[in-house]
């Protein structure tokens, strides 16, 4: 099972145990998304905000880190204008712990069997 997930304005792929770098959490041990998707084992899709209002991704702070650093440089020529400037982006590392489903509606391919079943009868 997998589920996609939106953290700090972008989205990502997760599996249960996956560890990965979001934009930086602060002050929290567990944090809960809501995922925007969800693709059960079975290849069985489950999208949508009233299907996905129960569903839950659970994650697990493991610490922070440190993105590259980048460098903005501004240059004209023959003027003596010389701009430096740096960035280092903060992240901050997460481990999946769970991926809920939350309650899953059934009743349509329960109704189509009894049906059937009623049918053949």
């Amino acid at each position: 099972m997998y589920a996609i997930i939106r953290a700090g304005g972008k989205q990502a792929k997760v599996h249960e145990g996956d560890v990965l770098d979001v934009e930086l959490i602060k002050n929290t041990d567990t944090v809960s998304y809501t995922p925007l998707l969800i693709v059960n084992d079975d290849g069985s899709v489950i999208a949508g905000t009233k299907a996905l209002g129960k569903a839950s991704v659970t994650v697990e702070v493991i610490g922070d880190s440190k993105g590259p650093k980048i460098n903005i440089f501004k240059y004209k020529n023959k003027t003596g204008y010389r701009r430096r400037h740096g960035h280092r982006q903060k992240y901050s590392r997460i481990k999946v712990t769970a991926i809920s489903a939350g309650a899953t509606k059934k009743k349509k391919k329960a109704k189509a069997e009894s049906s059937k079943a009623t049918k053949e009868a």
